[in-house]
């Protein structure tokens, strides 16, 4: 096997940030003006493609690689290569021939930026050439910004011969990466080379959008906007000029009502709102803040910028976008993270065609909660299709059962895909409080819910609350029902955490009976989860032995982890790898090197077992839903796109593709977790929707 290593530089009037890659490819001004590659380790060759005569060298340079069979092209970020030569030079080399080192590195727990990776894995860098680069870059590659004129090898010779030694080094750079790079989890003869494949055959494929309703949702919005904008300006007597001002807001506030605010995050006035004593034009004012912030109009925007002429929007996932777990991001459209539906589905509908027929304002009054509950309806099947969509039940709670040995609730979950068992929710409040799951109340069984969504991962009070403001939970209602149901010394073990956590001052500013209540319902869970709590405790300890005793391997269940060189690696039961880089342990803590969720910059990392457990959870239940998309998608079912733990597919529409039978396909248990009990579920739609 021979690599071809390839990479290009383009120029297009289209803004290629805005637009995404196969909009920027298909724009009548978008043109290769440089194509370099190199075979193997031979050096680099870069042609001029704005020269007579050079595109077409280069072309068929590319054309011999594209038809001998044993070469394998290598590029970085290799989709907007593939997709600007398909468009701009008519070569289509089947995904199948490529492979990637930006997914090399994410495979790795990376980022994906070749500069960052070089950085990271040191790389000789000089900053001063990186920024010249990028400098380069803004000059050749679009538009000048004042003057709108497109800058050539005849404009600027000088920096021309300078852009083609710039060029040159991207295929050095991949190379040295290359080398460098684990290939644990990226290699050829390896199931995550070939479901990255099938990735890119996804994101290729795209799907159908409803333009019609993204551009009314637009217009719609910009009404709106203009009409709150119009309110705030009259409440606040012209001192605050729009309620995106947030320091105009902040001020007004203040001095006007005596009312300080911390941050302007939306939970954070969402529990200010529930305040009585807040004056009520402030709760006004913060109503209207909250509406007119909403991020769905960008939704739009990218809907009808990014689609391609066919009416069909691509590129939507990153593969292994979320570091390390391997799960999918998004991109563009930012499916991964859709509003959360307010609205019952047939308001949603009648709203549609209200946006429609430009009749939104005369229907609802809520314009731009009904424009955030119908971003999902913009994805739509095509004539004579269908979308069929099914969705992995509990996978992460099965799975933290499941890899933890937590064996009553991996029975639970088999009594309830057999039709006779409890609800989770109420069984988990039940367990919690020792009573029977039949007698626990729809406000309980909310209680449930929170205590196993935010506590499975070595959750605290803080984690706790974080669900309770997602699900609207009432703190107040919450603490009187603990303090009404849990056993008196569960009650005064709280008082004691609460005690010290006022030493500590780490009471997150809540009142003691809600302090106490979350401080009861976490330990009532762990309680009843003594396997799960083990997970945490041991897979800490699996972990902080490999690193300290580099080379030996450490195991506990179906888990084993090694120090190899400078990376920490877990296996998972699919085979996979979580890796982590320099990992140390220091004092007892745990740290690593990584990308700060905060920051976004490169910095030492901590970690403990809760979150190590989580990382381990993340990735098993990615595993498990990737396991089956090869399958589903050979059988008919075209996958268009995947939301979490969620398939959507596009098939004919006809009765022999149906949701029952996508949902048995996903939950068939993968040969590496044959008796974990998995269970889907889904619909058949033209239009989606949130189930």
């Amino acid at each position: 096997m021979r690599l071809f290593w390839v990479d290009t530089e383009t120029f297009s009037e289209c803004d290629l940030k805005a637009r995404g890659t196969h909009a920027y490819a298909e724009h009548g001004s978008t043109e290769i003006t440089v194509f370099q590659y190199s075979y193997d380790d031979d050096e680099p060759e870069v042609f001029d493609c704005t020269l007579p005569g050079e595109a077409g060298k280069a072309r068929a340079v590319l054309h011999r690689a594209a038809g001998s069979p044993d070469v394998v092209l290598v590029a970085h970020s290799s989709h907007f290569d593939r997709t600007l030569l398909r468009n701009c030079w008519g070569i289509d080399v089947p995904v199948e021939r490529w492979q990637d080192t930006m997914i090399q590195a994410m495979a790795h727990g990376l980022p994906g930026s070749l500069d960052k990776i070089g950085a990271i894995l040191g790389l000789e860098q000089d900053q001063a050439k990186d920024k010249r680069g990028r400098q380069l870059i803004q000059l050749f590659c679009k538009p000048q910004a004042r003057t709108g004129k497109r800058c050539t090898r005849e404009t600027h010779p000088a920096e021309w011969s300078e852009f083609l030694g710039y060029s040159r080094q991207d295929i050095v750079a991949m190379r040295a990466i290359a080398r460098k790079l684990p290939s644990w989890n990226y290699r050829a003869d390896h199931p995550e080379l070939a479901l990255w494949h099938l990735d890119q055959r996804i994101n290729d494929r795209g799907f159908a959008v409803d333009l019609e309703l993204a551009r009314a949702a637009i217009d719609a919005v910009a009404i709106e906007q203009a009409r709150l904008k119009a309110e705030v300006h009259e409440l606040t007597d012209g001192e605050v000029s729009s309620p995106s001002k947030r320091d105009q807001l902040l001020v007004h506030i203040l001095m006007e009502y005596g009312v300080t605010l911390p941050d302007f995050k939306a939970d954070t006035l969402r529990r200010r709102m529930e305040d009585p004593e807040l004056p009520e034009p402030v709760k006004l004012l913060l109503a209207i803040r909250l509406e007119a912030t909403k991020t769905s109009t960008a939704k739009y925007r990218a809907v009808v910028n990014a689609a391609s002429a066919d009416g069909r929007l691509r590129n939507t996932l990153q593969f292994g976008g979320a570091q390390r777990t391997m799960r999918w991001a998004g991109r563009m459209l930012q499916p991964q993270n859709l509003p959360r539906g307010t609205m019952p589905q047939e308001q949603v509908d009648i709203g549609i065609q209200a946006l429609k027929q430009g009749a939104a304002t005369l229907v609802f009054d809520n314009v731009m909660e009904l424009t955030a509950n119908t971003i999902r309806g913009c994805i739509i099947a095509p004539p004579d299709k269908k979308l069929v969509v099914a969705d992995l039940s509990n996978i992460e709670g099965r799975g933290l059962a499941y890899l933890a040995g937590e064996e009553w609730k991996v029975q639970a979950f088999r009594d309830v895909d057999a039709g006779h068992g409890h609800d989770l929710y109420k069984l988990a409040y039940a367990r919690a409080f020792g009573i029977d799951p039949k007698g626990v109340t729809k406000g309980q069984r909310q209680i449930g819910k929170v205590m196993e969504l935010g506590l499975g991962y070595e959750g605290g009070v803080a984690a706790f609350l974080t669900f309770a403001a997602v699900y609207n939970m009432d703190l107040g209602e919450l603490a009187d029902a603990v303090h009404t149901a849990a056993p008196k010394e569960s009650i005064a073990a709280a008082y004691g955490m609460w005690e010290w956590a006022t030493r500590k001052r780490r009471t997150l500013g809540l009142e003691r009976n809600v302090y106490v209540a979350c401080e009861v319902l976490k330990a009532s869970w762990r309680a009843a989860h003594p396997a799960v709590t083990a997970l945490w405790s041991n897979v800490q300890d699996m972990v902080t032995r490999a690193i300290t005793r580099p080379g030996e391997v450490f195991r506990y269940r179906q888990l084993a982890a090694q120090c190899t060189g400078a990376w920490l690696r877990v296996r998972l039961p699919s085979g996979r790898y979580l890796c982590y880089l320099t990992p140390k342990v220091e004092d007892g803590q745990i740290t690593y090197a990584g990308v700060n969720q905060y920051t976004r910059q490169w910095a030492r990392i901590k970690t403990y077992g809760g979150k190590l457990s989580e990382n381990l959870v993340q990735a098993w239940a990615r595993d498990v839903l990737a396991h089956n998309m090869p399958a589903i998608d050979a059988s008919g079912y075209e996958i268009v796109l995947t939301v979490h733990d969620e398939i959507l597919t596009e098939t004919p529409d006809s009765p022999e593709f149906n949701a029952d039978t996508l949902g048995d396909m996903m939950a068939s248990p993968p040969p590496w977790a044959a008796d974990c009990p998995l269970a889907a579920a889904g619909f058949e739609t033209t239009r989606y929707r949130k189930d």
